[in-house]
């Protein structure tokens, strides 16, 4: 188990789809956008195909954090994503808690295609969380 939490700045690990969030996330850097620069993405075709042990291996690996930009009712899959992605994170919460991780620790939201400006808000306020996070474990740890 790699767990850096509490170490530098907070690592994000996004399951984005290729049709719909990933056109956001690449025009954020297109219209020069900032966003904390321990982000990285995964493309996933559909939000919904994210496992609960993708989530668990990249929490295990270091990542601070997991965010889904889940397609919402645009997806060409599904009119039922966010419906099955929402599952998705309620199991993953759920084996998250049984091994004492904290749920918080994965988020998801819709982004559209040209929703950039809303994705670098999500990034930065979950990296912000996460950073606040890792405050208070090292002011815990400290005692």
């Amino acid at each position: 188990m790699h767990d850096r939490q509490g170490q530098g700045p907070p690592r994000i690990l996004v399951f984005s789809t290729d049709k719909i969030s990933d056109p956001a996330i690449d025009l954020a850097g297109l219209l020069k956008l900032h966003y904390p620069p321990t982000i990285y993405t995964v493309i996933v075709p559909c939000s919904s195909g994210v496992k609960p042990r993708w989530i668990m291996h990249a929490l295990a690996r270091g990542f601070d954090g997991v965010f889904i930009a889940a397609d919402g009712t645009d997806c060409p899959y599904s009119p039922a994503c966010t419906e099955h992605t929402g599952k998705v994170v309620g199991r993953t919460h759920e084996i998250m808690k049984n091994h004492n991780i904290n749920p918080s620790r994965l988020r998801m939201a819709a982004i559209c295609s040209v929703c950039s400006e809303a994705f670098v808000r999500q990034m930065k306020k979950f990296h912000a969380d996460l950073a606040e996070m890792q405050n208070k474990t090292g002011e815990e740890n400290q005692e």
